[in-house]
């Protein structure tokens, strides 16, 4: 194509009445968005939408991340996300999550799109976020979801055949894929990490009696979802856990989580700021996870008992550093949740909104608990860890010795049934001291421990024999 000299000119008027063209619409939507009433703009939005429905034949399904406003995830987003994982044959900007056994899991970036094929019909998959509303009493995030496209002739097929399909094969690839995790909650928000606790049942130091009783009761509890139906009751179930410190209590919940393949939800209540608070955490829990309260008693202020009303002292004495009572470091503690608010959620009814579920609660001081607290419904068993006997030192010693007989543990078997000591004691004293250290060092080592304590609960019970004849006398 030859251009003349002549024409240049005409040319650039022409650029410059197109740029003039361009600027005014500009200017003249500008002014539009400012001063045009928004019911008519709402109204002008919905027209055009419904125009550019009626000549375009294609619709659309959107699945949000979130249902009923940040409350609880879509179960369906995250069946969608592992779906896709596999079939990005033309999105070029991707997201990487590292799942178990080191392999990554690929997912489209926001504003990206890529196609797929059902039954030789072609739809397309975009990913996309809604902007999160200012100006609510708790910040929500973005709101992210996925966008299915398709001819509306195929409706029945796509949202019938088609995104069935997607969801069984979205849960066949997660299960494959899917690295367990430990929840920790933050801002009206969970956080997480890699679940790779390595304990299990048969590492426990207990009884092994007592071991099959919890794995039975676990294992029954999965199967029995037509039962709890059918008794109108919540797919859940509570679990107390109490004993002495160094009794196993977090290694426990551990070996339960390993057991049913359960995601860990560690929840702190000193850091929940209120009842509502603490239901948006529980209700965005996920099913198929134990969620865990460690130290029901020093939480917070649960113990249900009203605080008798101080008496107005006639004069503050300066001297005298006046205590603080449980109600005020409550306050003080930023915290405000009650009692009945922890009932509603863990028994009430929204303790619905997630079935398979089990809630553990762990404590030193059972008796300091309030009853309706533990009583049977919510804590629906009762598992005491209490001090090692001698079969759970057997499990310890083939655990960190490898050994399941010696001519010491009947040295051992006499000693530790006198006295009391934690398995996290008995499992310190196993471990070698040295390189040079061998099994039955070990053994002698924690001989020689268990003689000291008994050495000293004799004397312990000599001194208050002494002190109770001489009280006497």
């Amino acid at each position: 194509m030859i251009v003349s000299v002549k024409s240049i000119p005409g040319m650039v008027g022409s650029f410059g009445s197109v740029r003039s063209v361009i600027v005014t619409f500009l200017f003249c939507c500008n002014m539009f968005r400012r001063h045009c009433p928004t019911k008519l703009r709402r109204y002008i939005k919905k027209l055009t939408e419904r125009l550019s429905g009626f000549l375009n034949p294609d619709m659309q399904v959107l699945i949000h991340e979130y249902l009923g406003s940040h409350l609880r995830r879509h179960e369906a987003y995250s069946l969608i996300a592992a779906y896709l994982s596999v079939k990005l044959p033309d999105a070029k900007r991707l997201k990487a999550v590292m799942t178990k056994e080191n392999e990554v899991m690929l997912s489209m970036d926001e504003s990206e799109n890529t196609t797929d094929v059902f039954n030789g019909v072609e739809v397309r998959w975009i990913s996309g976020t809604v902007p999160s509303r200012a100006g609510s009493y708790y910040p929500e995030p973005e709101q992210r979801y996925y966008k299915l496209r398709f001819d509306k002739c195929y409706k029945k097929m796509m949202t019938e055949d088609y995104l069935q399909h997607v969801f069984k094969r979205g849960r066949e690839i997660r299960a494959a894929s899917r690295q367990r995790r430990l929840y920790t909650n933050g801002k009206s928000s969970w956080s997480y990490v890699v679940f790779e606790h390595p304990a299990k049942f048969a590492t426990l130091a207990m009884e092994p009696e007592k071991k099959e009783e919890i794995m039975d009761d676990l294992l029954t509890f999965i199967k029995s979802k037509d039962y709890y139906a059918r008794i109108g009751k919540a797919w859940k179930r509570g679990y107390l856990l109490y004993g002495p410190p160094g009794t196993g209590k977090s290694t426990m919940i551990a070996a339960m989580a390993n057991l049913l393949g359960y995601d860990v939800y560690d929840l702190e209540l000193t850091s929940v700021k209120d009842n509502t608070e603490l239901r948006k955490l529980l209700t965005n829990t996920t099913a198929k996870s134990i969620i865990v309260i460690e130290d029901i008693d020093c939480s917070l202020d649960l113990t249900g008992k009203r605080e008798k009303k101080e008496e107005k002292p006639a004069e503050k004495n300066p001297g005298k550093v006046e205590k603080k009572s449980p109600s005020k470091e409550k306050d003080e503690s930023g915290s405000k949740v009650t009692l009945s608010g922890l009932l509603n959620l863990i028994d009430g009814l929204w303790s619905a909104c997630a079935g398979e579920r089990i809630i553990v609660f762990t404590t030193n001081h059972v008796d300091k608990l309030d009853p309706a607290l533990t009583r049977r419904g919510r804590m629906d068993k009762h598992i005491e860890l209490s001090y090692c006997k001698y079969e759970g030192f057997k499990v310890l010693a083939k655990n960190y010795l490898e050994l399941e007989v010696h001519p010491l543990f009947q040295s051992i078997e006499e000693l530790i049934q006198e006295i009391e000591i934690s398995p996290a004691d008995v499992a310190e004293n196993l471990m070698p001291k040295s390189a040079k250290d061998g099994p039955e060092q070990s053994l002698r080592n924690l001989i020689c421990i268990l003689e000291e304590t008994k050495n000293s609960k004799c004397r312990e019970v000599k001194d208050a024999e002494i002190n109770h004849n001489a009280a006497a006398i």
